[in-house]
């Protein structure tokens, strides 16, 4: 649903002009310096990014599904990383506040979370638990008016630099499913809470990673989100259809993005005296990535435009999760088989989107998940 098409015209041309102006610029030295450069980061601030799903009664901008979208794909153009420092806050870090926290939670949290003065972590995957989230090991033990959690979260984005994390923890050993974990805000500075080193990664340089160690830490008995036990995964999946849409539409902008870094060297390379464009199998390829990045964004909306419209999108969400991340993957294989040679070389941003696209298929949510929940919504309907 999109409210004041001239507003939002005019918050895509700013952040396109952003995105085009100040961080594709500056994409090889984020990746060089494995850090969002401090300017651009206060850029972000005062654009208003870390809020753009937060409601404006918190401070933030309080776009619809639809609109959240189409930003979305307009900040895909560019290199993910520079998304991820504030997607966070926007989507999974925020969310569950929002969805189920007391009010007194989201007055003292969520106004932070949209000026970027806080930056969050969401703290579910665990060592041994990662798409089987519902096993998940980490205790929280009451004792008195505090919970003491024990144990470790790994792959958490923003995990060194964080001040606010939701973490999800057991607090009832006896049930060992779904229904024993409950979700609590644990700021960054609590004693007890420790960094493990970042990670090294494959790609997407600048997004930071690492695990959260919990150790005897003591987080107030108020910080359980809704103060209730037992409502924590719920919580968590609740966060989960507008996470995947976003990605989703994250996805759809990469693939513009290596849609139009293909056509660009096809139109200017030159093979057997004409240029690479000129040739049937090359066209071919760029077909292909232009009417699969076309099929993600008409989804990705759709299943928006019917999210905003209180329809529950879980299977529509999953769909575009399951084919936007898997596409981009293809159409950046095909970027780097058009440029050849030159593909290869780190000079050239399609081997580094190449790395990046990876992760889509397999954060919120593996592809594997994505058809399990596509499947059992499917049979769970039919029945």
């Amino acid at each position: 649903m999109i409210r004041d098409p001239e507003l939002l015209n005019q918050l895509l041309d700013t952040i396109s002009r952003f995105v085009s102006e100040r961080l594709i610029p500056n994409e090889a030295r984020l990746a060089d310096e494995d850090a969002v450069p401090p300017e651009l980061l206060q850029e972000m601030q005062e654009m208003g990014l870390f809020g753009l799903s937060i409601p404006e009664e918190y401070g933030g901008l309080g776009l619809t599904m639809e609109e959240e979208a189409l930003v979305a794909m307009a900040i895909g153009k560019t290199s993910p990383a520079f998304r991820s420092i504030f997607g966070t806050n926007n989507g999974i870090g925020a969310q569950g506040i929002l969805i189920d926290g007391k009010p007194e939670q989201k007055a003292r949290y969520v106004p932070r979370l949209a000026t970027g003065e806080l930056l969050s972590a969401f703290c579910l995957t665990e060592p041994d638990s990662g798409s089987d989230a519902a096993s998940l090991r980490t205790t929280a033990v009451r004792d008195g008016d505090h919970y003491v959690l024990n144990g470790t979260k790994r792959f958490i984005t923003n995990g060194p630099e964080a001040d606010l994390f939701t973490v999800m923890a057991r607090t009832d050993p006896a049930d060992k499913g779904a229904g024993g974990i409950s979700a609590f805000i644990v700021e960054g500075d609590t004693p007890g809470l420790q960094r493990g080193p970042a990670d090294r990664k494959m790609g997407q340089k600048g997004a930071h990673t690492c695990d959260i160690i919990f150790d005897d830490c003591r987080v107030p008995a108020e910080n359980i989100i809704g103060g209730l036990e037992g409502q924590g995964f719920k919580t968590a999946m609740k966060v989960l259809d507008r996470g995947r849409l976003h990605i989703s539409a994250v996805c759809v902008g990469v693939a513009e993005r290596l849609v139009e870094e293909s056509l660009s060297y096809a139109m200017e390379r030159r093979q057997f005296g004409v240029p690479l464009a000129s040739h049937q199998l090359i066209q071919a390829m760029l077909a292909d990535s232009k009417t699969e990045a076309y099929a993600g964004r008409t989804m990705v909306l759709d299943a928006a435009r019917r999210k905003d419209a209180g329809e529950d999108v879980s299977t529509l969400a999953s769909c575009a999760k399951l084919f936007c991340a898997e596409m981009v993957g293809r159409v950046a294989d095909r970027a780097v088989q058009i440029h050849g040679g030159s593909g290869y070389m780190a000079e050239y941003a399609v081997e580094r989107f190449y790395r990046d696209v990876r992760l889509f298929r397999i954060y919120e949510g593996t592809t594997q998940i994505q058809q399990l929940v596509i499947a059992r919504n499917m049979v769970r309907e039919a029945s």
